[in-house]
């Protein structure tokens, strides 16, 4: 998707992050910039860590400090390193898992092999025992479980409650050259992450997705994690939480539609953290800096309050975010939160 925005073939998408930094400088389009327009965040959390079943019993849950030598030392009788994957690299789901592995002790860079592997070849690999974590949104986590091929060790609620997930990016030239349809694309979204977050509209919305033009899964599988039940398997307790799974509109702090700043920051604090696009993103004031280029959150809100919406965020930070190990992120001191971090590259 990002090579076609540089060759001018898509004009938006839905986006992990911060893919929608990295291609405004051109760091993940072959060095030739794109401008681009955050506009959204679309959906919070809805996102998990699997693993295999072969290692049911080994303490492999949110906090895996206890299992940090059973992992660093898997090779000794294994003949190879613990192996892990994310469907892509340096955006989302590669962040939950390093982030999971260092809380624990386990350096994702070091310890393991950690792969860039898509959804379908990671099933199949923790189905024949040569892949041992996956980190992937729904419904993979949850099918895992479901076709008893593994446990979900932590799902990334539990994690960073509340987290961002997938943004909509637009190319800014497009933004720029068309202001009407700009704000009729999300005051569209908008409407439809409302209908989305309306615990009635769930059973259907797992209806529509099942189908062979979307996720082609059965909805059996969809449903239980879009009303935020989760069976994690490995003896752990099941989660009965809608507040757990996806949610669209409004979470337990606030606003998910609304794109915050605050939130484009940390995912560029951690990029610089694992060394990231490291001749492109340098410091914490390159990645400010981005952060006010691409981050749209004022046409956000121009849209907002011409569909009439009510509670619109009063600041473009959420203020500090806590992670489950008490490690907390303060967008205010950004460098703090690196200096707190027993591992990372820099």
């Amino acid at each position: 998707m990002w090579l076609s925005a540089r060759q001018g073939g898509i004009d938006g998408g839905m986006w992990q992050m911060p893919m929608p930094h990295m291609i405004h400088i051109g760091a993940i389009t072959n060095n030739q910039p794109v401008r681009m327009a955050v506009l959204c965040q679309l959906i919070t959390q809805g996102n998990g860590i699997a693993i295999a079943g072969m290692h049911v019993g080994k303490g492999l849950g949110l906090d895996i400090s206890g299992a940090a030598d059973y992992i660093k030392n898997f090779s000794a009788s294994n003949g190879r390193k613990f192996k892990a994957a994310y469907t892509f690299p340096n955006a989302n789901q590669d962040f939950w898992i390093r982030y999971w592995l260092a809380a624990g002790g386990v350096d994702p860079d070091q310890d393991i092999d950690l792969l860039t592997v898509p959804s379908a070849e990671t099933v199949q690999g923790m189905r024949n025992g040569t892949m041992d974590a996956f980190s992937t949104g729904d419904p993979w986590p949850y099918r895992i479980v479901a076709d008893g091929i593994g446990f979900i060790a932590a799902l990334t609620q539990q994690i960073w409650p509340f987290h961002p997930e997938e943004y909509l990016a637009i190319r800014a030239d497009w933004v720029e050259q068309n202001p009407r349809a700009t704000r009729a694309t999300l005051m569209a979204v908008m409407e439809a992450q409302q209908w989305c977050d309306d615990p009635a509209n769930r059973e259907e919305l797992a209806r529509i997705l099942s189908g062979r033009a979307y996720l082609n899964v059965p909805v059996e599988i969809l449903t239980p994690p879009f009303q935020g039940k989760y069976e994690l398997g490995d003896g752990k307790p099941a989660v009965q939480d809608f507040n757990a799974g996806p949610l669209y509109w409004e979470d337990g702090r606030g606003s998910v539609s609304y794109p915050y700043k605050s939130h484009d920051l940390w995912f560029l604090t951690e990029s610089l953290r694992w060394g990231f696009h490291a001749r492109f993103l340098t410091d914490l004031d390159t990645a400010r800096r981005l952060v006010d280029e691409v981050n749209r959150e004022d046409l956000w809100r121009e849209a907002a309050q011409a569909l009439g919406v009510k509670n619109i965020p009063n600041n473009t930070s959420r203020g500090t975010e806590r992670f489950f190990d008490g490690v907390v992120f303060d967008p205010q001191d950004p460098q703090a939160y690196l200096n707190s971090l027993k591992i990372k590259r820099v």
